[in-house]
């Protein structure tokens, strides 16, 4: 009887042991890793057809987990980002374009790294942001514990450029997707013991279409048996180099899936591989009208695969529209989070798709908004935006209005596109004109991508996402900023420049209304262009060049609103200096 009571307690304390193990295991939370690519087009990838190139890492992610047939996102990169991180319309979050002070999401939303980091999540950002610079608006401020890569719209150079890496200056390392993703699996190592969301928001394949030799070689000269349905249209050496820097995207989600295996989180971990808008250039994409920056199927429609073993089937086909407004509440909800967001999502969950839950689907509508164009996409329709109503099922390429046939759809569809145009323009019309925060955090950074030059000063580019200003060649020109002063306080003032020889001597001054900080510029600091000789098209416009720090001294910035002012007093030579950026430093020893 002894021996019969002991095994019983023994059995009930195993049983006890494997309960809690059970529920451990139940209540702990995926992995989260998103892989964001930067405009490329629904058809460049294998899995959707196209056999100019092989993308047998991304393919594996939907034979292993499910693909989302329609699935959409915005025109362009930074409205896209804004709706992922926040699960809202773009023009809801302050988010208006990609440029000038159009990428910034507002202070007050929440984001999907918010969510997961108050759930416990360890979070990462690695890559193209494009929502913010300044603090709070910088990626650190957004939920990301650990952040590398670029703040801005676009990036001149992809070898070994200056970086940012949690709010101070770097230099990268190699091509700037390896080192990204480097830099990825760097965090997943270093967290695999607790839940992590990384977030690898990757920034090709936008140009410069640079991409190394290795992947290039491919595809210098190849003759393409898939072309864009107007191959009148289609720049071929574009086309390549875009081909190419996608094949080096899959081997780089290679090295992500690789290390999820080696350290036996493939179980644990949701994957999610989707673009930001459609393809750069006129290439193929099964035959869709348009290409990015168009509201057109094929500049809205993106490839979206969520893999996770034991939980998603694989292999599964996905028919429901979806876009980018879906994802946070998606996500939130595979891993057990409730949401406590106080503003309204226009995202809905697709776990129930997912996860094979349910039967049935409510129809919906959703929206893809351009200042006062917008376009709608059903289940069957798409509304463009001038008003014509394609069948897309039967006409993905909108070949044929069918208005006529389907006046009521057509009639329905005009009036909610008016509906949603409106109540967009009030957020575009809300939002527009803001101010650049300074104090907001110890430094803050105000790139030339900000300024506004006056007099014969000239941008380095027709993008002002990485340009600088050059052409500076009369002591009345100037360059100002308009501010937002978050922290009153004392601040040194940093410029970033470069100085040919024969115009030192100049005396630059930084001022805020009648308070000024100036220097002499001693040292003369004129280093060449990058090297450019792995960019694949001709005729680029990317310019970038080391700059070096001038610290012009400390002057005391009052809160509120006014203009950050960069003149000068005197000039020696032919010109004064090219301007990269402001850094204002908030002394700690401020009141």
């Amino acid at each position: 009887m002894k021996h019969a009571t002991q095994w019983i307690l023994s059995s009930l304390a195993a049983l006890v042991v494997l309960g809690a193990m059970a529920e451990s295991a139940a209540a702990r939370r995926p992995n989260v890793v998103v892989i964001l690519t930067d405009d490329q087009g629904w058809g460049d990838l294998s899995i959707n057809g196209n056999t100019n190139l092989s993308t047998p890492h991304v393919d594996s992610l939907a034979a292993e987990g499910a693909r989302l047939e329609h699935f959409y996102v915005c025109q362009v990169c930074a409205p896209t980002r804004a709706e992922f991180l926040t699960g809202r319309y773009y023009p809801r979050t302050g988010v208006s374009g990609v440029s000038r002070g159009e990428g910034r999401l507002n202070a007050e939303e929440t984001t999907i790294a918010d969510v997961f980091k108050s759930a416990g999540y360890a979070t990462g950002a690695f890559g193209k942001w494009h929502n913010g610079t300044q603090p709070p608006l910088h990626p650190n401020q957004r939920g990301f514990d650990e952040y590398y890569g670029f703040t801005s719209g676009h990036w001149g150079h992809y070898f070994s450029p200056p970086l940012d890496h949690n709010g101070t200056r770097v230099r990268g390392r190699g091509f700037i997707v390896d080192d990204f993703t480097e830099h990825a699996i760097d965090f997943i190592n270093d967290n695999q013991q607790q839940p992590f969301f990384c977030y690898l928001p990757l920034n090709t394949p936008h140009s410069p279409m640079m991409v190394p030799d290795a992947f290039y070689e491919k595809f210098k000269d190849a003759d393409l048996a898939m072309r864009h349905r107007d191959p009148d249209r289609e720049d071929l050496m574009m086309t390549r180099a875009a081909l190419a820097m996608c094949e080096n995207i899959d081997w780089n989600v290679g090295r992500v899936l690789k290390t999820l295996d080696e350290l036996g989180l493939r179980e644990e971990t949701i994957v999610v591989y989707f673009s930001d808008n459609g393809p750069n250039s006129y290439r193929w994409n099964q035959g869709m009208k348009g290409k990015k920056g168009s509201l057109d199927e094929g500049g809205l429609r993106s490839p979206l695969f969520i893999r996770w073993p034991d939980h998603i089937r694989a292999g599964a086909s996905i028919p429901q529209i979806a876009g980018a407004i879906d994802l946070l509440p998606t996500l939130a909800d595979l891993a057990n989070i409730d949401l406590k967001i106080d503003k309204p999502l226009d995202g809905t969950s697709l776990q129930p798709l997912l996860l094979n839950e349910t039967t049935t689907w409510p129809s919906r509508m959703l929206f893809a908004a351009k200042k006062k164009e917008v376009s709608v996409r059903t289940q069957r329709f798409r509304l463009d935006s001038t008003g014509k109503l394609f069948d897309i099922d039967k006409d993905p390429g909108q070949h044929v209005d069918v208005s006529e046939e389907y006046p009521k759809a057509a009639s329905e569809l005009r009036r909610k596109a008016q509906l949603h145009a409106e109540e967009m323009n009030a957020c575009f019309d809300k939002f527009s004109g803001r101010p650049f925060h300074v104090g907001y955090g110890p430094s803050t950074t105000l790139p030339a991508r900000d300024g506004e030059p006056h007099g014969a000063i000239q941008r380095s580019a027709k993008a002002p996402n990485n340009s600088f200003f050059k052409n500076w060649t009369n002591v009345d020109d100037y360059i100002h900023w308009p501010i937002d002063v978050g922290q009153q306080g004392d601040y040194e003032a940093i410029v970033y420049y470069t100085c040919a020889a024969g115009n030192e001597g100049a005396r630059i001054t930084l001022s805020v209304a009648e308070v000024s900080v100036s220097q002499i510029v001693h040292e003369v600091f004129d280093p060449p262009l990058y090297d450019k000789s792995k960019e694949r098209v001709e005729n680029s416009h990317y310019f970038v060049k080391d700059f070096k720090p001038l610290p012009l001294g400390v002057f005391h910035l009052n809160k509120g609103s006014c203009e950050l002012r960069l003149g000068a007093e005197t000039m020696t030579g032919s010109g004064l200096i090219d301007v990269h950026s402001i850094d204002l430093i908030l002394r700690t020893d401020s009141d």
